[in-house]
């Protein structure tokens, strides 16, 4: 079987864009992803699209929308993924079983959202679609309400770890000064994200403005080739591994302060690719909330259960420590356009192992670790990546 591998992208800066929807933000990747990987709109033998909606706009069948924007790709085959907060990476996994199985020879994979034209208050019940409905439909706080419980029965078992969620934020929001595509610029520190304020107000449970990921627009792209393919073209990215483990999810039928799930999807990739997490250069996990990266560190191994808060105590997560997290800013500070997340992170694993992040970059950067979650760690994707070329 031929292993399929990342030749080019694309992306665009997250926030609040004047692109007027997904069709607009997916159309303004595309170009520049082809020509990043040296390939022409002919080559593309099938086109992924992860788009979430639900809600975000009355306009579905987005899979179709590419070729509304971009007329070449009206007989190219385009299909549509949804899974809540990893839809870019189930997108991502399609590309790759489409290469993989002989179906083509490249594809085109799409991320994208458009939050930023809903109100507020209907974002935390869209995202609450990616909850169970039947018993969580009436958290309050939307989707934060969710993370609150988590935070809130955390800090109950273990002791009070705000200060570390803010340690957390602070470390996100430093990194993400220097992406240029992220939504916020800025260092805020910890004393700010420690601090309950008017600008920093609590937002459900222990959880502040500062530990919850931000609204966003946005998009992403990437070419995906087989490996034979890749060798004649500029750039080559390998997945030395990659899984995909899910969970139930109903929160009243498991543990939520283990993210068993996420754990085990860590424990194969790292079987498969032969290594262990501290062999890897840099990770990038989905901090959609503090609280989801605290417990992202005991899932993939850094730290015992309920031991997570000395990670960032101890530095090994910061951009100079044992094993960087989010030298992108992550989602807390890049954003979190949902279709678009899981395609940003390989994107922004794949500059890093390419030398190509210029102020994010991670010196000697060779194999890199990519976590993207749907719900709370209900489906889990892993990637080990490595430079092949």
């Amino acid at each position: 079987m031929t292993k399929a591998q990342i030749v080019g992208w694309a992306h665009s800066p997250f926030g609040k864009l004047p692109e007027p929807d997904t069709q607009a933000l997916m159309q303004s990747v595309v170009q520049d992803a082809l020509v990043h990987a040296g390939v022409d709109h002919e080559a593309i033998d099938g086109i992924f699209v992860g788009v979430y909606n639900n809600g975000f706009s009355a306009q579905d069948f987005q899979a179709a929308l590419v070729a509304m924007g971009d007329e070449r790709f009206a007989h190219t085959p385009a299909t549509r993924y949804e899974n809540a907060c990893a839809t870019g990476s189930a997108a991502l996994h399609g590309a790759l079983d489409f290469i993989e199985s002989g179906r083509g020879r490249i594809a085109l994979v799409i991320g994208a959202e458009k939050m930023t034209a809903t109100p507020t208050a209907e974002v935390g019940n869209i995202l609450l679609s990616a909850s169970y409905h039947h018993e969580e439909a009436h958290i309050a706080g939307g989707f934060a309400g969710v993370f609150g419980e988590i935070a809130e029965r955390y800090f109950q078992t273990y002791g009070d770890r705000s200060y570390e969620l803010a340690m957390i934020a602070a470390k996100n929001h430093a990194n993400g000064v220097f992406n240029p595509y992220a939504q916020m610029r800025k260092d805020i520190g910890v004393d700010f994200c420690a601090t309950v304020s008017d600008r920093n107000p609590t937002v459900a449970g222990p959880l502040r403005r500062t530990d919850c990921s931000l609204i966003s627009d946005g998009a992403a792209a990437m070419i995906i080739a087989d490996a034979e393919t890749a060798t004649q073209l500029k750039r080559a990215i390998a997945f030395r591994a990659r899984t995909q483990a899910n969970d139930l999810m109903a929160l009243s039928r498991r543990d939520i302060l283990e993210f068993r799930g996420a754990s085990m999807a860590w424990q194969k990739a790292l079987a498969s690719a032969d290594v262990n997490i501290m062999d890897l250069s840099l990770v990038e996990t989905h901090d959609c909330f503090t609280i989801a990266e605290l417990l992202e560190y005991e899932a993939m191994g850094l730290a015992k259960k309920g031991e997570g808060y000395r990670v960032i105590q101890e530095g090994i997560t910061q951009k100079d420590g044992a094993l960087p997290v989010n030298p992108s800013g992550g989602l807390k500070s890049k954003g979190h356009p949902i279709g678009a997340t899981g395609v940003s992170m390989h994107v922004m694993a794949a500059m890093q192992l390419m030398g190509e992040a210029e102020q994010m970059q991670i010196p000697n950067a060779n194999l890199a670790g990519v976590f993207n979650m749907g719900g709370a760690a209900v489906t889990n994707y892993v990637s080990i990546l490595e430079r092949v070329k």
